[in-house]
């Protein structure tokens, strides 16, 4: 990790280094709103710590998340179990070409997967938007609960008990699909969330 995270902060300092380049994109909004809708009362993060891939754990991140590169953070879930029903809030950013956004909150064997990525997180958040749009009584709103899916840009999961969290985004431009942001959220008695961002890694040249 970039910059010491576990040096004690001082007044008006943050723990370590920042990621402005990940803090500055529609997905940390989107998180931030979802902390504000499912933590009411939790400190919010100031920003998120600058990880790299394959730089020792610092206290707080490590299993069960770990970095892959360009696709960012995963997470390993113990556990998986169809049926279950997270809470979910779905957001639409713009008019004409509407992308949407959704904040899902419960546990992460909903999700069905022992290892969710950001193809496995960004499929379940789609998957639960078409849900949300759609009305069974009504054949008419299968075709704009279809687009609605597909335009879902943004992701944020969270496990309240487990205390994690994990955030996707696919680029607009290409749809290439990315989990740049992981979280860690604190118990009652603790109440903050850390939010750690996966640098980008550098291009290497191949010649």
């Amino acid at each position: 990790m970039d910059g010491d995270a576990e040096n004690p902060q001082e007044p008006g300092k943050p723990r370590g280094e920042f990621a402005p380049d990940v803090t500055g994109r529609p997905i940390w909004r989107l998180l931030l709103r979802g902390l504000g809708v499912y933590l009411p009362g939790w400190e919010m993060p100031a920003g998120a710590l600058r990880v790299r891939d394959g730089a020792p754990p610092a206290a707080g991140f490590g299993p069960p998340a770990y970095l892959n590169g360009d696709a960012g953070f995963g997470v390993q879930v113990p556990d998986r179990r169809r049926g279950l029903e997270p809470d979910r809030e779905i957001y639409v950013r713009g008019r004409e070409n509407p992308s949407f956004g959704i904040v899902v909150a419960g546990p992460s064997a909903a999700i069905g997967s022992r290892v969710v990525d950001a193809a496995v997180l960004m499929r379940f958040a789609r998957r639960l938007t078409f849900e949300e749009l759609v009305d069974t009584g009504d054949a008419d709103s299968v075709p704009y609960a279809v687009r609605g899916a597909r335009a879902v840009e943004n992701a944020v999961f969270l496990d309240r008990a487990a205390g994690i969290g994990l955030c996707v985004e696919a680029d607009p431009r290409t749809g290439a699909l990315r989990c740049p942001l992981y979280v860690r959220i604190g118990g009652p008695a603790e109440r903050s969330v850390r939010a750690y961002g996966a640098v980008a890694q550098p291009v290497r040249s191949h010649s």
